[in-house]
């Protein structure tokens, strides 16, 4: 009896644990407003969803700053000179214990991709890009969720 009781002890827990990173991952899906690093001014809006592939995405839906009409101009292949408005700048990433992991960020000022990281901490998205897998070179964003 007390095997069965410890056995359904730790499937109760293993299911606490997958509940509260699902929890944090759909925090995580909507819209936010990107700060730039420098003046903390809001930059555009990024909506993070959920594709058909069960990968996570991220689209530039609207530019706060410019006169919305933009071109990815340092961008390379499929992305080169397409609007910023509307580019997708996550691509690829999932979902491992209540974090986005393993997919690409792509930056439109400069036209590069980064791997990247994505979590809640303290209400907003913190996005960290890397140029390694690990994300020890690279640099983190704070997000604030769209009002």
């Amino acid at each position: 009896m007390k095997k069965f009781a410890l056995k359904a002890l730790f499937v109760g827990a293993m299911l606490l644990t997958a509940m509260a990173g699902n929890a944090q991952v759909a925090q995580i899906v909507g819209n936010w407003c990107t700060v730039d690093d420098k003046t903390g001014d809001q930059m555009s809006v990024v909506n993070i969803y959920k594709g058909t592939d069960g990968k996570y995405y991220g689209k530039i839906v609207q530019l706060l700053v410019g006169t919305g009409d933009e071109k990815c101009v340092e961008c390379t292949g499929e992305d080169a000179d397409k609007p910023v408005k509307g580019l997708i700048i996550i691509r690829g990433f999932e979902e491992k214990d209540g974090k986005l992991v393993g997919g690409r960020v792509l930056d439109p000022n400069n036209g590069k991709f980064y791997y990247g990281k994505i979590y809640i901490k303290d209400g907003n998205l913190v996005l960290r890009g890397s140029l390694d897998k690990a994300g020890i070179f690279g640099r983190s964003q704070t997000w604030k969720r769209k009002q």
